[in-house]
């Protein structure tokens, strides 16, 4: 019997019995909670738990469902599959277990000839709730089952809820003996792979109460309606029906697993690896088929990953049959016409379809060749090392540049025998993360996803001619706009362009991108960003400023003059500023990283104490004279192992090629491997201003430093600020350090003798205080509002002063003043008056409550404040009562 057939019985089944025929949901749920519409019952929750009114007292459908949960045993057992479809019966307060029972049992074991399913009555048998003793009885005398064939089980097994408080109720499952050759005898309670479930049947009839877990929950009573959810596995029914193996082996899915099987030239049942393999592209490919049919489209996030997930690892399997051509064209072929029968859409919007299949395969076809070597070697050296678990960063670089999800590395990995620093891997993608939301600029985020670019990139490498010239004519090869290819972009869009060549610089190496135009017929473009997406490919970031872009245009890369000139001098700057510290710090002090952009350039290094004003000087003195020098700066491309004999420094952490380009300034003064625009002489930098000196981590360090006319404009600022400060102090430049310092320390003596005046000023308070003084029990208690003060510190002083004059003998001090427009309460207590029990931090707690705020702290001394000064008698009052008196 067909899926198809099946799959029309049933409906004809159930609507013949008066419900109402409820065509599938989208795989895509309206549930905000659920990626996927993960079970044949989730179109019909709202009805089921009373959140909305049932349209029906009764429905059915064949409900299509994706899960994931369980990926890694597709292929490697006979009923899990990823996509499935099941066949579901409904009652909304209607009919209840007798009822579902009976249809359950009608439909199972009539007879094919009369429109039923079948099933021999011998080969079924059941398991309920172990004290659900009416459906036990409901078996016996519908189905005339003994008391053997109806096992009992408990509620972790059958029992359903949704794990939350609301409905809930015992289940009764059916399954089918497939006999002896499939495993041991002793029913469904053996749990063995003999007796396979086809049919679930959930009686919704209590309300369960708080809990944890499939068992841990009270029962609080029953539902005002009683409802039906029951659920048919209809490619369990399929494979059980057309007498094969597993789900996989049914008409909707083996017609791919042979199309895979020929393709590969591999015989099914021959191989256990490969049968696996075949499995999972034959389930895989059918998934992708009708997610995409729903709309969901490969990407890197949500449902879309999934998806993309799903159609990857049915590449790396076809891979692993030995295919590595592109087979998505036969396979996603296969699959439509196996399943348009019962969905006719897939049919429809094949052509829609097919094209995102192709063009993710190509695309991943190409991620796997570079990919997959990188991490075979990486699993060579890891096992020659007599290492189980492979590096994390190598995880993580498979993933981050060339798109290898970690699941199909995690499972690479295991067929070589190794394990993966999981841990290593996800500190790495959360440093990714933290590094993302610290960009302001958010440019490689703001990129879009590494698929779109494979076309292009498969066309060749951008060429770069901005060494030698500024303005480059060339034509558009492609164009992205939010993530996505496309023919044109006009007016007032921002889009990604990517030509055959460019004179723009991609931010790399330390240097930001160059800003410019493009240009063409009837165009013009301002370029807010360049980068290298993938290795080899420029894109640039524009904004359409007039007119239309088309793929294929005319287009000249126009380099803003100015902009380069600063940046080739900032690159430069960066070389010397390094000499110069190696000259002065010695070969210790390596460059760990750096950052150039017109008239700006900042340099980390490796070094552990701060830099002295002298040092600085010194390093300063060292690159402008260097300048001053007009070193010749030269370029030149060799070999790798030539630049590394003649000396040339490699930036720590940076990836070469076998051909590097070395910069040289004033040959080995300054000999660098450097991918960056240069000036041609040192003269040209003009000037090296260092700005800053700061520690960037416990062994490294960062010097910022100004360059050209921007080096310049700062000390003009400077120049000004000094000549100011001389003509207010009437004093020459050169005696204005003496100056100051001799004002600061005026400044200094004056404010002591303020404070110790206001001091003096607090403290004449304390006699009066002291008399106020009144026993509260056995507590003597000064509590007074202080009037307005300078800040709390004097209120501190005030009541730490009082306490101090009070005695040994049980004392709290609770004193209230305004400071700066609000109240503060300051509570005090010595040990005598702790002794009886007394607490400055509940006391500070309670007065501050009352004045609209909070506060506490220690036992002995509290502080706390509020918003209401109107409130401070009524707080003193509460901290009275507070100690009892």
């Amino acid at each position: 019997m067909q899926t198809a057939e099946i799959h029309r019985r049933w409906l004809d089944f159930f609507a013949k019995r008066g419900h109402t025929v409820v065509p599938s949901a989208s795989l895509v749920s309206d549930d905000p909670s659920l990626l996927f519409t993960v079970a044949g019952m989730v179109p019909f929750v709202p009805y089921l738990t009373g959140l909305v009114p049932a349209p029906f007292p009764r429905a059915t459908s064949v409900q299509k469902c994706i899960r994931t949960l369980d990926i890694d045993e597709v292929g490697k057992t006979p009923r899990h599959g990823t996509f499935f479809q099941m066949c579901g019966n409904f009652s909304f307060g209607d009919y209840f277990k007798e009822q579902a029972i009976t249809f359950a049992w009608d439909l199972l074991t009539t007879s094919e000839d009369d429109g039923g399913l079948g099933f021999d009555p011998k080969d079924l048998w059941v398991t309920v709730y172990e004290e659900d003793d009416e459906a036990r009885d409901i078996w016996r005398r519908v189905a005339g089952l003994t008391d053997e064939r109806i096992q009992g089980l408990g509620k972790d097994t059958n029992y359903w809820s949704t794990g939350q408080p609301g409905p809930a109720g015992p289940c009764s499952e059916i399954f089918f003996d497939r006999g002896p050759a499939y495993g041991i005898d002793g029913g469904p309670a053996t749990d063995d792979d003999r007796y396979v479930e086809i049919w679930n049947l959930v009686f919704m009839q209590y309300l369960r109460g708080e809990g944890t877990g499939k068992a841990d929950f009270d029962i609080l009573g029953d539902l005002p309606k009683k409802n039906i959810d029951t659920g048919m596995g209809l490619e369990r029914v399929a494979f059980l029906k057309q007498g094969v193996e597993n789900m996989y082996e049914i008409d909707q899915v083996r017609p791919v697993l042979d199309r895979a099987a020929q393709l590969a030239g591999k015989t099914y049942g021959a191989v256990h690896d490969d049968d696996v393999r075949l499995r999972v592209i034959a389930d895989h490919v059918r998934s992708a088929l009708m997610l995409m049919s729903d709309g969901v489209t490969p990407s890197n996030e949500g449902r879309g990953y999934i998806l993309r997930r799903l159609m990857r690892r049915t590449v790396r399997a076809m891979r692993l049959l030995g295919v590595d051509h592109a087979t998505f064209p036969e396979l996603f072929t296969v699959s439509r016409d196996a399943m348009k029968a019962a969905y006719p859409e897939v049919e429809k919007d094949f052509p829609r379809i097919s094209q995102l299949a192709y063009a993710e395969e190509e695309t991943f076809l190409r991620t796997l060749v570079a990919g997959t070597g990188i991490l075979d070697t990486a699993v060579s050296n890891t096992q020659r090392a007599g290492k189980k678990e492979l590096a994390g960063d190598t995880a993580f670089l498979l993933h981050d540049t060339y798109g290898f999800p970690i699941d199909l590395t995690l499972e690479m990995a295991e067929e070589a025998g190794l394990s993966v620093d999981r841990h290593a891997f996800d500190s790495l993608m959360a440093d990714q993360r933290s590094r993302a939301k610290a960009d302001a600029k958010a440019k490689k985020t703001a990129l879009a996803d590494l698929s779109v670019y494979s076309s292009f990139r498969s066309l060749g490498e951008t060429v770069f001619t901005g060494y030698t010239e500024l303005e480059t004519e060339s034509s558009v090869l492609g164009l992205i706009v939010d993530g996505a290819s496309v023919s044109k972009a006009t007016e007032g869009q921002i889009a990604e362009i990517i030509l055959g060549a460019t004179a723009l610089y991609a931010e790399s190496g330390g240097q930001d991108a160059d800003a410019g135009t493009i240009v063409g017929p009837g165009y013009e473009l301002d370029v807010l960003d360049v980068q290298k997406p993938v290795k080899g490919l420029i894109s640039h970031k524009v904004l359409v400023r007039s007119g239309e872009v088309g793929v294929g245009a005319p287009a000249t890369s126009l380099v803003d003059h100015d902009y380069r000139r600063g940046a080739r001098q900032a690159h430069s700057g960066t070389h010397i500023i390094h000499a110069a510290l190696r000259q002065v710090l010695g070969s210790n002090a390596h460059q760990s990283g750096s950052y150039n952009k017109a008239g700006y350039l900042r340099l980390d290094f490796s070094w552990n104490q701060a830099l002295s004003p002298e040092t600085r000087t010194e390093i300063e003195e060292i690159s402008n004279n260097a300048i001053r020098q007009n070193f010749e700066v030269t370029t030149r491309e060799m070999p790798l192992a030539e630049a590394k004999a003649l000396g040339a420094m490699a930036l720590f952490g940076e990836k070469y090629g076998d051909t590097v380009r070395v910069v040289d300034i004033d040959g080995p003064w300054s000999r660098e491997l450097c991918a960056g625009t240069h000036v041609t002489s040192s003269a040209e930098i003009g000037m090296i201003n260092l700005v800053s000196e700061a520690s960037v981590g416990s062994t490294n360090r960062r010097v910022e430093s100004l360059v050209g006319l921007e080096a310049f404009r700062d000390l003009a600022v400077e120049r000004t600020i000094v000549s100011q400060l001389s003509g207010s102090l009437k004093t020459p430049r050169e005696q204005l350090p003496e100056k100051i310092a001799d004002l600061m320390a005026n400044l200094k003596a004056a404010e002591k003798r303020i404070a110790a005046f206001e001091a003096r000023a607090v403290l004449d308070k304390v006699p009066a205080l002291l008399e106020s003084a009144a026993r509260h029990g056995a507590v003597t208690v000064v509590a007074q509002d202080a009037g307005t003060l300078n800040s709390a510190d004097d209120l501190r002083l005030l009541v730490t002063t009082v306490r101090e004059r009070l005695g040994s003998d049980p004392a709290v001090v609770a004193l209230a003043a305004r400071a700066g427009d609000k109240p503060v309460v300051i509570v005090a207590t010595n040990q005598a008056a702790r002794d009886t029990g007394a607490n400055a931090g509940a006391l500070a707690k309670t007065a501050a409550g009352v004045l609209g705020g909070g506060g506490g702290g220690k036992a002995d001394l509290a502080q706390g404040g509020g918003t209401d000064v109107d409130a401070i008698p009524a707080a003193l009052n509460a901290v009275i009562s507070g100690i009892g008196g």
